[in-house]
């Protein structure tokens, strides 16, 4: 059985699509990052950074205790590894998902997130902070339709890659991207919205995704954190 310390976020979904996908057990517990549930000690002993989505593998493969997974990319690779399924054994196929999983983590989530931010969150709307996020998505997608030319996924077959990156590309009118100026990458984007298991993924979000949209309130929690909350949260 797999705890997911879930929100129905592009990298909760990431997780989320990767146990349908393996047709793993697994049982959500809501994380209301709106609300603080992030900061309260018993997340924090399995996510220290105080982020979600992170898991709790009740059943892991070396028969041990229970072990604890936090960040998307680690998760995604700590399941493929356990079900040997969407990362290949081979060293260089291996190799190939691994730095395309990174890219995403280190590159096009992080710019994704801060384009929406500025665009949608900030209190003050900077020119500048929108214009430089913006670009940089639009650059981040332009790599990935060259890396899929000619490609049904990013690395050639179905892989922990792809599942790390759709549910980032999925919000393109969200990060001002016309997704028909990226014919592969829009391609890609419906060949995976199409997959059986991702619908039924985006389903498991639909009772926590339909509650309130984001507060004044809520921004703070969201985005006013420092060193200091996390010590008046334990």
């Amino acid at each position: 059985m797999i705890e997911l310390y879930y929100w129905p976020t592009p990298n909760g979904h990431k997780i989320t699509i990767f146990l349908e996908e393996a047709e793993l057990e697994y049982e959500i517990y809501p994380i209301d990052i709106r609300v603080g549930d992030q900061f309260k000690p018993e997340f924090l002993n399995i996510s220290p950074n105080n982020r979600m989505p992170a898991i709790i593998d009740r059943h892991p493969s070396d028969l041990g205790d229970a072990i604890s997974v936090f960040e998307s990319g680690a998760i995604l690779q700590y399941l493929a590894e356990k079900t040997g399924k969407f990362l290949p054994t081979a060293l260089r196929d291996r190799t190939n998902v691994m730095q395309w999983l990174f890219w995403q983590m280190g590159g096009l989530g992080p710019m994704a997130g801060q384009n929406h931010h500025f665009s949608q969150y900030a209190p003050e709307k900077i020119p500048y902070a929108i214009d430089r996020y913006v670009k940089e998505t639009n650059r981040l997608y332009g790599v990935l339709n060259h890396q899929l030319e000619g490609k049904d996924y990013i690395t050639g077959e179905y892989s922990i890659a792809d599942m790390a990156s759709y549910p980032w590309v999925l919000l393109h009118k969200h990060q001002q991207q016309n997704i028909e100026d990226f014919p592969n990458l829009q391609a890609w984007l419906q060949r995976i919205g199409d997959r059986p298991a991702v619908i039924r993924a985006y389903e498991r979000a639909k009772p926590f995704a339909n509650q309130p949209t984001i507060t004044e309130e809520s921004k703070k929690i969201l985005f006013g954190q420092t060193a200091e909350n996390l010590q008046t949260n334990k």
